[in-house]
């Protein structure tokens, strides 16, 4: 993939998680209003508010991810929180150490990160993210893996093959962004570890 279509790619993610957001926050400033009155009760509305809650926090996630970097600084409170939101009640604890405020750029690389290394804990685990000299280190730990052969190659830098799912994108995005920023990715693996470090 180009520069040129990285970012068109970016401003793609940026629009789409933009537009996304302001209806996703509509639905939960009514269901506050709700509360607030006393008609939100039973678990019908409970289920609206965690599944409205975890959209809220996977947009947030993606428009990181996914979008334009730009220049601006990313605080710690604001990564936990939507790393709270959007594990909360999942088998996968991720733990984010870093405790100053880093590149939104960095942010989006580590985000592509956790989004690997979930690849290969559909069981649940736990996956560290940690940060220091600027470099990342990403560390899942489970009690069993599931490595997927025909992606996890792409962090070296291989073609991505025709058949890349949706879901697999970040396996095509991180390395290339991890390029134009000067990164080399390496991985390790074993029966109930993994780490990406760049």
């Amino acid at each position: 993939m180009t520069h040129d279509n990285i970012s068109i790619a970016a401003l793609i993610g940026s629009r789409i998680c933009h537009d996304l957001i302001s209806p996703i926050g509509a639905i939960t400033n009514g269901l506050e209003l709700l509360n607030m009155s006393g008609d939100a009760s039973g678990p019908e509305m409970s289920l609206i508010g965690e599944r409205v809650g975890n959209a809220s926090a996977r947009i947030r996630f993606f428009r990181i991810a996914f979008g334009a970097a730009g220049d601006q600084m990313v605080g710690t409170a604001e990564v936990t929180s939507i790393l709270r939101d959007l594990y909360a009640g999942s088998r996968l604890e991720v733990e984010w150490t870093p405790t100053d405020p880093k590149p939104r750029a960095a942010v989006r690389l580590a985000f592509l990160g956790i989004l690997c290394l979930e690849n290969a804990m559909p069981f649940g685990g736990k996956l560290t993210v940690r940060c220091g000299a600027g470099e990342w280190m990403l560390e899942g730990l489970a009690d069993r893996l599931n490595i997927d052969d025909s992606i996890w190659p792409l962090l070296a830098g291989g073609s991505a093959p025709n058949s890349l799912q949706p879901a697999n994108v970040q396996f095509a995005l991180l390395p290339d962004i991890a390029q134009d920023d000067g990164r080399k990715i390496t991985t390790q693996m074993s029966t109930t570890e993994i780490s990406l470090h760049f």
